[in-house]
């Protein structure tokens, strides 16, 4: 039998209209001869009511959790927590579910989190924790959209690197062949080639691998983001401005079509209806400085004092801010400095809540000064040719940026850790499931 319905497309109007719904039983209430079968699909829960007997005796034998396809009439109900419910022509048992269950899946099942993650493919057949997921769909297809919108062309940049995107250390080296590789940091330096071939606005909704040894509720070993790369700009300001548009886009999205998850979840999300505030990094430093926090310039700012300037700027009406004209030293070799001023760069952060969700900037573009900057920074140009081969015949100004995914989709819910924003978490332990 196959299915003509999810439970949220039925309706009372339906009332006498034969359906085939599937799902998981996610209960069995036996009232006399009468039994109440809840049964669970992606889009919530809807009662099945067996009152003939060659049924009833069939249902002795399914178990909670167990798989099942239901052809039956709807009937309109008063007492229904819907509205309808389901009387049935035929059950079918798709396939039988151990009585023993690693996790409940309930609501109210306390389990921490990573029993949840080890067992996963029941803890997301949770209504909350599908919610989570339904709205991370939606943010990459309002991103999508709103790219697709604006005229910016779609590209996949390899996943497998022969040399490090960013510099440092934090490569996952692999076997390919008989030849050294690593899995891609970011397309970063992919996103910049393709700016000198004439698809001179693209993105991407790329994968990062990042071989860092933390174990923070913030931090993953595998990321997903949304980036972008435009060309013929004439500062940081215009990525700024396409970065904010696209922010903006992505919460109205998710508040018009998230109506129901974000009900579930019990979170309030608006959309924005402010200009983004653009704070330089020594105007941040000012702030910090009058709430008795003294960082040396030059410095990143840590988590202390990134969470300092989301208070001061909450308390401002801004959740959303940018944090601009980073120290040169701070940033990668690919930043532009500003010029007249080769100690501040054109690098800029999209701070929300009090943490990064965005980093980026305006990149260089001459390939003599990049080399230098390579240089400065202790790498070696050999191992980027084909990189800065690329700006040997005619490359325009561009810049961009990297939008992470788990950070929005965590900050914008209020998730605890990062991991309940992935469905299957890469950490420095975790590989599995």
């Amino acid at each position: 039998m196959i299915r003509t319905h999810y439970s949220n497309e039925i309706t009372e109007k339906m009332d006498s209209e034969q359906v085939v719904v599937a799902g998981w039983i996610d209960n069995i209430r036996d009232i006399g001869k009468i039994k109440f079968v809840i049964l669970r699909d992606r889009e919530g829960t809807m009662q099945v009511v067996v009152k003939e007997k060659d049924m009833t005796e069939k249902i002795k034998h399914m178990g909670k959790e167990s798989v099942i396809s239901v052809k039956g009439v709807v009937q309109a109900s008063d007492k229904s927590p819907c509205g309808w419910e389901l009387i049935p022509e035929d059950i079918e048992m798709l396939n039988k579910s151990e009585t023993t269950l690693p996790l409940e899946v309930k609501e109210s099942a306390n389990a921490d989190l990573d029993t949840r993650l080890n067992a996963r493919v029941l803890d997301l057949r949770k209504p909350s924790v599908t919610a989570i997921f339904k709205i991370r769909s939606k943010i990459l297809e309002g991103g999508r959209e709103y790219f697709t919108k604006n005229k910016f062309v779609e590209i996949h940049t390899p996943r497998i690197i022969s040399t490090a995107s960013e510099g440092g250390t934090d490569l996952f080296p692999i076997s390919y062949f008989d030849k050294e590789a690593f899995l891609a940091q970011s397309p970063q330096l992919f996103k910049q080639m393709i700016m000198g071939t004439g698809f001179d606005k693209i993105f991407e909704i790329a994968t990062y691998f990042r071989a860092e040894e933390h174990k923070t509720i913030w931090h993953l070993n595998e990321i997903t983001a949304i980036d972008c790369e435009m060309a013929f700009i004439n500062s940081e300001d215009d990525i700024l401005d396409v970065l904010e548009g696209m922010t903006k886009y992505i919460v109205k999205f998710v508040a018009d079509n998230c109506k129901e998850e974000l009900k579930v979840l019990k979170v309030k999300v608006d959309a924005v209806d402010y200009d983004f505030p653009r704070l330089t990094y020594t105007e941040a430093l000012k702030l910090l400085s009058k709430e008795g926090i003294e960082l040396p310039w030059g410095e990143d700012l840590d988590t202390a004092a990134e969470k300092k300037i989301g208070e001061i700027m909450k308390k401002k009406g801004f959740e959303f801010y940018f944090i601009t004209k980073y120290p040169m030293a701070i940033k990668p070799f690919y930043t532009m400095p500003e010029p007249g001023n080769d100690k501040i760069s054109r690098g800029f952060d999209l701070e929300f809540r009090g943490r990064e969700l965005v980093s980026g900037s305006q990149r260089i573009h001459d390939r003599e000064f990049l080399m230098k900057q390579l240089k400065k920074k202790g790498m070696n140009p050999e191992a980027l040719e084909s990189y800065l081969d690329a700006f040997k015949y005619g490359m325009p100004p561009h810049g961009g940026f990297g939008f992470g995914i788990e950070r929005i989709v965590m900050l914008l819910l209020g998730l605890s850790n990062i991991r309940e924003a992935v469905l299957f978490p890469r950490d420095r332990t975790r590989i599995n499931p």
